[in-house]
């Protein structure tokens, strides 16, 4: 990643494919989505936003998800982190104030080191209090990548995190609070993540992008190989209760589809036939009543639209029962974070 924002899919290129919304009524809760400052890495603030969750589909309200974005710059070093928890509820208050008919910032998944057990409490007490009502959770990410360099993103944790002890009792100190814990990593770390939900089952966990299935570097022509180990361990976090999937964040240049480099970006029908099986085995694993689609939007945005994409969604939902559909785009996410649908 430069050190200069980048633009999250270039709207000309993205603007190629339009097609007419699916499904234009179906209420829909977007449980993951970033935001930055103008300075961040890439360029998606709450304008940004609100432009693609008002591109045809029924957004209701959308969750912000922690990437590292507006840390204070000063103070004591644990408390850092809560500068993105107040950038993204001024965001917030925002968006309310300018287009009240975009979908409100409902909830803030910040970040802690869940490790600092010392001070973790008065960390979730300042997002709590800077959030504005808005606090959910924390994601302390596990993600550790084996080829960093040939990533456009890459997870540099520490290997073993997932065993420490400290960090066990900060993921169990969150349950004890009555907030959740999301993982993003990949899928050669998706067994380390099941030994920590089995570690910890008071806290509920909340795997991001199906354990990311990288596809790029050394996994590049390993797909095929990587779906069946892949579907294995998913059948295996399914059966721990405390555990939801989020299931999107599949159209990240590092899952390796090459979308994000082709002349024309694909039609929801391309997406479907590349990714359905991904999401239907997960579905069938985990059931519809703890699964939530999600756009992990703006870095899905290198690939493909936002309306396009929840085409894309609607399409492999459509095997389910209404009922079934409404849980996996609003019912689950509204469960899980406390929001109102």
């Amino acid at each position: 990643m430069t050190s200069e924002a980048i633009p999250a899919g270039d709207q000309t290129w993205l603007d190629q494919v339009v097609e007419p919304i699916i499904d234009p009524a179906r209420p829909i809760i977007d449980p993951h989505h970033h935001l930055w400052p103008v300075e961040g890495p890439i360029a998606y603030g709450p304008t940004n936003l609100a432009a693609d969750t008002g591109s045809g589909h029924n957004v209701v309200a959308t969750i912000f998800m922690e990437c590292s974005a507006a840390y204070r710059t000063d103070g004591p070093e644990h408390l850092r982190c809560v500068g993105e928890t107040e950038f993204v509820a001024t965001s917030a208050d925002w968006l309310a104030a300018s287009a009240p008919d975009s979908p409100p910032i409902a909830g803030i998944v910040g970040h802690a080191d869940l490790a600092d057990t010392v001070h973790l409490d008065a960390v979730l007490d300042a997002h709590i209090e800077a959030a504005g009502g808005r606090f959910r959770g924390i994601r302390d990410a596990l993600a550790r990548a084996t080829e960093p360099d040939v990533m456009m993103i890459a997870g540099m944790n520490p290997a073993g995190k997932y065993a420490d002890e400290a960090f066990r009792a900060g993921v169990n100190r969150l349950g004890e609070r009555g907030l959740t814990y999301d993982s993003w990593h990949y899928h050669h770390q998706n067994q380390e993540f099941l030994e920590l939900a089995r570690a910890v089952p008071g806290t509920t966990m909340v795997l991001d992008h199906f354990g990311t299935p990288c596809g790029v570097g050394q996994y590049e022509s390993q797909r095929d190989q990587i779906f069946a180990s892949w579907c294995d361990d998913i059948s295996a976090i399914a059966e721990c209760p405390n555990v939801v999937a989020k299931i999107g964040g599949l159209a990240m240049p590092d899952n390796g589809f090459g979308w994000h480099t082709a002349p024309a970006p694909p039609t929801s029908d391309e997406f479907v036939e590349e990714q359905a099986r991904y999401y239907l085995h997960t579905i069938n694993a985990f059931g519809p009543e703890r699964c939530m689609f999600e756009s992990n939007f703006p870095v899905d945005r290198f690939s493909l639209s936002y309306a396009v994409l929840y085409n894309g969604l609607k399409k492999i939902a459509a095997a389910f029962s209404d009922g079934e559909q409404n849980t996996m785009f609003a019912g689950t996410a509204a469960r899980v974070y406390s929001i109102e649908p």
